[in-house]
């Protein structure tokens, strides 16, 4: 079932305008995520909205925005007086330009949404705008507003729909002069960069997302296992840094080192990709079977309704 749209208005591109709903593209409820405790009870943590001088619990009704102006005092602002904004990219995407996807600095980057026609009506002028964006290999600068702010939004075309992603303001984004700058100024031998080229190309290969492995996520999987078996959990030895005091030296041994794996991480790449989702991989839950087995095991209608 698809997850219900995060907004939904108009797609413009100066007189040629659709209805479309906007979706978020990535997802992380399959991670494993904890709750707060009480050590003491075990019961869970519960937050409450005080007054910060009263210490009394205040309703959702009576809390309201405001901006600091000094310490302590602020300027009240209402949710009637930010709808009056009434900006147009609450319901519309306007294209406002056209540029070349390596114009834009990676910095920017926020996060991707999916873009599709809302509705049966709209598809033509849906697809008009969305070939005209990839005949021309651009990427479309728009607005929109999503959680009350107005937030520029990268469109390009992929399959059937577009692409839309979240772009950063230029005051959002840190000017890295702040970080480089103190960095040594070091001349790198020929040599040394020859050698390093070397391991790049025996580590060279192809973006294949389902070759990655959340080995943190993996970790938490076999915790909570152990723990739910009543294992003694021991802690790891952790790895040591080591000093590289003659960095020639290193490069020539990481060239051998990366020799023989290499050969070995082809034979292993489609096992890899057969891994199942994080969750599944936790001992089985009261009702809950890994994907592949439920779905060996499916049961027929009649047997649904047996079972329930």
């Amino acid at each position: 079932m698809a997850p219900r749209a995060n907004w939904k208005g108009f797609l413009r591109l100066s007189l040629v305008t659709c209805p479309v709903a906007l979706y978020p593209a990535t997802s992380e409820s399959e991670k494993i995520s904890f709750n707060q405790l009480n050590r003491q009870t075990g019961h869970r943590i519960k937050y409450l909205k005080v007054d910060a001088d009263t210490g009394d619990e205040v309703p959702n009704e009576d809390i309201v925005k405001g901006y600091e102006l000094d310490k302590g005092q602020y300027i009240e602002v209402t949710k009637e007086e930010l709808e009056e904004l009434a900006l147009e990219s609450t319901r519309t995407i306007e294209i406002d330009e056209f540029v070349d996807r390596s114009e834009i600095d990676p910095r920017y980057l926020i996060r991707p949404y999916y873009l599709r026609p809302d509705g049966k009506v709209g598809h033509d002028a849906f697809a008009v705008i969305r070939e005209t964006i990839r005949e021309m290999d651009k990427v479309a600068i728009g607005r929109v507003v999503l959680t009350n702010r107005e937030h520029i939004i990268a469109l390009e075309a992929r399959d059937k729909g577009l692409i839309g992603t979240l772009l950063r303001y230029p005051y959002e984004v840190r000017d890295p002069a702040e970080y480089f700058d103190d960095i040594h100024d070091v001349k790198v031998t020929k040599d040394m960069l020859d050698l390093a080229k070397h391991i790049v190309n025996q580590k060279a290969g192809q973006f294949e997302p389902d070759k990655f492995e959340d080995h943190y996520e993996s970790a938490l999987v076999d915790l909570i296992n152990q723990k739910r078996a009543g294992k003694v959990i021991r802690p790891k030895e952790r790895p040591k840094g080591e000093n590289v005091v003659d960095l020639m030296e290193a490069l020539r041994q990481s060239v051998g080192r990366e020799a023989a794996p290499a050969n070995a991480g082809k034979r292993a790449k489609k096992a890899k990709k057969a891994s199942v989702g994080q969750k599944e991989m936790l001992m089985p839950i009261a009702g809950k079977k890994p994907a592949k087995e439920a779905a060996a095991k499916k049961p027929a209608a009649g047997a649904r309704r047996k079972s329930a």
